[in-house]
């Protein structure tokens, strides 16, 4: 059987094809992603998404950490969408809504980050200090808080005036935001928000001070079954 070479910068194609070779197990990138690996995107200095590149930078690899963005990517999506990233100073940004979707062929691993998650796989170490550095967990299947539950869970944590941006559905409130679909019944009550989505807003747009958001979903009994994926989210942005 002819080796498969690892590139620098490997398409998703690539990268599971050399990991298949190297474990004798399939792989998607699905799988991939499930296993903690790390996505990137190479985007061309625009105007529209200045704020992703600093003086001088004309074409940057944008990392996909935000949990949503990885879960649009392991659905089998042919493109790539970004709402949360890192700029190429290394901060972690929320881009505007809806965010940016660019083509699949601009999507690479790093050779460097495949060779560790090989070795993880190769040579697990169970123990404490491996479990901090666990492969990404996908959000679960809940869809959703409703308006009534969002209020009571995120009661107190900012200035913002919460109830009036549930009722709007504009922005970080709306089905661009944090809003993902409606109860199947209708009416004014039916919509539901993603909890993760909507903290990282209020804290983006509305300037909620995350030791507030963090505390949230320490607290309340309402955001316990979203705090795994709150907390990777943190983790992957570094916050």
């Amino acid at each position: 059987m002819t080796s498969i070479s690892l590139p620098y910068r490997a398409s998703a194609f690539d990268a599971c094809a050399w990991l298949a070779q190297q474990t004798g197990t399939p792989w998607t990138l699905a799988r991939l992603l499930e296993q903690g690996g790390l996505p990137y995107v190479w985007l061309d200095y625009s105007e529209a998404w200045v704020e992703l590149f600093h003086d001088g930078v004309t074409r940057y690899a944008a990392p996909i950490v935000f949990i949503e963005d990885k879960q649009h990517l392991a659905s089998g999506a042919d493109d790539v969408w970004l709402r949360f990233t890192r700029d190429s100073g290394n901060i972690a940004i929320e881009l505007k809504a809806p965010g940016l979707r660019v083509p699949l062929d601009g999507l690479h691993f790093q050779e460097r980050d495949l060779l560790r998650l090989l070795k993880q796989l190769q040579h697990p170490q169970p123990d404490e200090a491996q479990a901090d550095k666990a492969p990404v967990v996908l959000p679960s299947a809940l869809k959703g808080l409703g308006r009534e539950q969002i209020l009571l869970a995120f009661a107190g944590v900012g200035k913002v005036d919460l109830e009036q941006g549930l009722a709007s559905g504009v922005g970080i409130f709306g089905d661009d935001g944090a809003r993902v679909r409606k109860n199947s019944r209708g009416g004014k009550n039916s919509h539901l928000w993603h909890p993760v989505t909507l903290a990282f807003g209020l804290h983006d747009v509305h300037r909620v001070p995350m030791a507030h958001l963090k505390k949230a979903f320490a607290t309340q009994p309402l955001l316990r079954e979203w705090k795994a994926d709150w907390l990777e989210s943190l983790r992957l942005l570094g916050e």
